[in-house]
């Protein structure tokens, strides 16, 4: 379960880890929209501008990505289009969540989430 501990609410029900290299070089490539209900969290390690750059390549719909410091807070936040070639983060991030689209507005910059 992912929180928004800054709201005091539930974002998403079910969340996975992505922390094996083989689980974050596949990330949602491939994934069916309808099969998305999830919210998908990378653990990079370290915080890092460039580890925390990602693509869309394979990615057939719209998702909403979170970017959090290694406090967990949301340090930047990006609706991404498919096929999207790059995007990265404004700031160092060790936390990357995905989300459908459709919960985007449980959560903003600067919000603190628990999982």
């Amino acid at each position: 379960m992912l929180l928004n501990e800054t709201k005091g609410v539930e974002v998403i029900e079910k969340l996975r880890h992505a922390v094996s290299f083989l689980q974050k070089a596949r990330g949602l490539m491939f994934e069916r929209k309808k099969n998305f209900d999830y919210a998908l969290l990378f653990h990079l390690g370290r915080e890092s501008r460039a580890r925390a750059s990602i693509h869309m390549f394979f990615v057939f719909f719209p998702i909403c990505v979170l970017f959090l410091d290694s406090k967990k807070r949301v340090v930047d936040k990006a609706i991404l289009r498919p096929f999207q070639p790059n995007y990265t983060p404004v700031k160092s991030s060790a936390f990357i969540v995905e989300l459908p689209v459709e919960k985007s507005s449980l959560v903003k910059i600067g919000d603190l989430l628990k999982w």
